[in-house]
């Protein structure tokens, strides 16, 4: 396991107990908003079986079940997995390193994840390769607004209230707050969208589209494997 997912697994072990109230709070209730976007991505009939990786505690699995869908959540931090209502089979487990076999799934979704591996083009190479050719492939991302007067309102919250208002939930919302924008900053400045959108296609995953939600704060993207 590399120093990047350990830092990940300790950092959600310590906030997982209030992820979900925290994550609508933090977002300005936009959080939910984009996961309900996420779910609708994935146009699969009732029955069809769905992988959401880096599941968290429940939220999209748990909005994918109520489609009718049968779900299997996967994540790399079992406390995470634990404070949630189950939605589905549940493992803890790698993204990098799925343990199912090919073509598995009819769909997946992924949410938050790519700035918490190591290759983030080689994940989503393991990502297509257990779903089904046709299947429905979506993600969520946070996102740097790219308009001069949003991205200078992002920076300030992210920089000075986020941590604030973090920590006063826990010292680890502290320290998550003081991570999350950087990280998101960082990982954007490294890997502009183009770059991303081409990661997608050469995972063999055709029909790639993305959409930038809440002046660009999150941004849903998604395809279909070849």
């Amino acid at each position: 396991m590399t120093a990047r997912t350990e830092h990940a697994r300790s950092l959600f072990s310590g906030i997982a107990p209030e992820y979900e109230w925290m994550g609508a709070v933090l977002s300005f209730g936009q959080d939910p908003r984009w996961r309900r976007f996420l779910v609708r991505r994935i146009d699969l009939p009732e029955g069809a079986t769905v992988l959401d990786v880096a599941a968290g505690t429940g939220l999209v699995s748990r909005a994918l079940g109520g489609r009718g869908l049968r779900v299997t959540e996967l994540d790399a931090s079992e406390p995470m997995l634990r404070s949630g209502p189950a939605a589905g089979p549940r493992v803890v487990g790698l993204a990098e390193r799925l343990p199912f076999g090919d073509a598995s799934f009819d769909g997946l979704t992924f949410t938050y994840l790519l700035r918490y591996v190591d290759d983030p083009g080689a994940t989503l190479a393991e990502l297509a390769r257990v779903v089904r050719p046709g299947g429905p492939i979506a993600s969520l991302e946070f996102h740097v607004p790219p308009a001069g007067w949003a991205h200078a309102g992002w920076h300030a919250y992210t920089s000075w209230v986020m941590p604030v208002v973090g920590s006063i939930a826990s010292s680890a919302w502290g320290r998550t707050g003081r991570f999350l924008g950087p990280s998101i900053e960082d990982f954007w400045r490294a890997h502009p969208l183009d770059e991303q959108l081409g990661w997608w296609e050469a995972a063999g995953i055709a029909s790639v589209s993305s959409r930038a939600m809440s002046n660009g704060a999150a941004i849903v993207t998604s395809g279909a494997k070849r």
